[in-house]
């Protein structure tokens, strides 16, 4: 028999399962929840990796989720720090092209931004670049003022303990290794006991595919992880970089290049490189595991996307391992940047969905299955767009979570 009884289960305590969790106790008090997290504490991969950026859905196709829970997910955010006193600043960025090639995609981010409802964009040239980042070159820029940083790690503690003061459990170090669909429950096996539900929410990220499979469900895509590999600026020289400086990104890519951000500690990162992961959470080169690789080269899908972008993705693994390489992309933006200027930073890695004609999954996805949603596919912008994202899945689980 399992140990205890709940209504819903979420799995996964990164900063997207806190979101949901979140919005189940505000939407629904009586029910009983509980949020299931592997680790030590919440946000400890994804959501406490990233670089703590609130983007303002400039990027974004108009009419897409990630378009629409992105710019919401913004104004959310801000007044979520506001209200909890969580540092936060609106420091808005710069997205710099510095080849007259880039002007299209310069304009077409400008035509995106506005079309998603964004203000204050505008085009400028060398000089007024200048004026706003000292340091910075490029032929033409877009300024982005609604652009913000924050501290997710901070975000996600704060979830959980709303969440707990709000009557909801949540369990770390519960691992889940086995999933029981039965007519009126679904048993949830973790390495320290069974629990049952009448719905769960699957909130995995990295593993969030395998989760599906565990329930018997076919989720269509296969996650591989990217490694996301940055240095640092020395403090003496983090001077050069005001706020957030970006290049104008590739759009066969689903990532925006290296480029500078400053965080709200003061740091300023430099990067990311963006590199196949050996392991779903290999945050170092060393980190490896064949099961992990095995899944993947197992996978149509992979060998497909491989077939697809093996020059950008050989590019990023030179750039990976070749400090003089990676100094020479980010001089693209500040050319005074120098070698010695860098030290070691951090990495994250993402949880990118692909599919089995080797399509990167772009759109946020989420996949209900009877009494679970199954949310495969939620990278960046999620941890911004975490407050709409939680409200929608809650929607879309609302028959299942109703109380009968």
């Amino acid at each position: 028999m399992p140990d205890s009884a709940y209504d819903v289960v979420i799995v996964g305590g990164g900063i997207v399962g806190l979101a949901v969790a979140l919005e189940i106790t505000r939407r629904f008090p009586r029910l009983r929840l509980l949020l299931l997290e592997k680790e030590d504490r919440v946000g400890r991969h994804q959501s406490g990796h990233n670089s703590g950026v609130i983007h303002s859905g400039v990027y974004y196709k108009p009419g897409s989720l990630k378009a629409k829970l992105c710019v919401t997910g913004a104004a959310a955010m801000i007044e979520f720090c506001r209200e909890h006193g969580i540092a936060h600043q609106i420091c808005g960025k710069v997205i710099v092209a510095t080849h007259a090639e880039e002007f299209p995609g310069l304009e077409e981010l400008r035509r995106r931004g506005e079309a998603n409802g964004l203000t204050g964009l505008r085009l400028i040239g060398p000089s007024e670049l200048h004026e706003i980042e000292p340091h910075a070159s490029g032929l033409r820029a877009l300024v982005v003022p609604s652009t913000g940083i924050t501290d997710y790690a901070a975000v996600c503690d704060k979830y959980a303990e709303i969440i707990g003061a709000r009557g909801g459990t949540v369990l770390t170090s519960h691992r889940v290794i086995g999933l029981k669909r039965h007519a009126d429950e679904i048993v949830v096996e973790t390495n320290q006991g069974e629990f049952s539900a009448k719905s769960l929410i699957n909130c995995a990220g990295l593993f969030s595919d395998r989760i599906a499979r565990m329930a018997g469900d076919d989720p269509q895509v296969m996650i591989v992880p990217f490694r996301g590999e940055y240095y640092d600026l020395t403090p003496e020289r983090a001077s050069l970089v005001r706020a957030l400086i970006y290049p104008v990104p590739d759009p066969r890519f689903p990532f925006l290049g290296v480029h500078f951000t400053r965080r709200i500690s003061g740091r300023v990162d430099a990067g990311p490189n963006a590199v196949l992961a050996w392991q779903r959470e290999g945050y170092r080169h060393r980190d490896f595991s064949l099961p992990d690789i095995a899944s993947s080269l197992a996978f149509p899908g992979f060998w497909r996307m491989a077939a697809k972008h093996w020059r950008s993705g050989l590019d990023e693994f030179h750039r990976s391992f070749s400090k003089p390489k990676f100094v020479r992309a980010l001089q693209r933006l500040v050319p005074e940047v120098v070698g010695q200027d860098l030290v070691p930073g951090g990495s994250g890695v993402r949880a990118q969905a692909v599919r089995h004609d080797g399509a990167l999954v772009d759109d946020f996805q989420f996949v209900p299955s009877g009494k679970m949603l199954h949310v495969l596919n939620v990278p960046s912008p999620a941890a911004t767009a975490s407050i709409p994202i939680g409200r929608f899945i809650v929607s879309a689980m609302e028959q299942a979570l109703a109380p009968s």
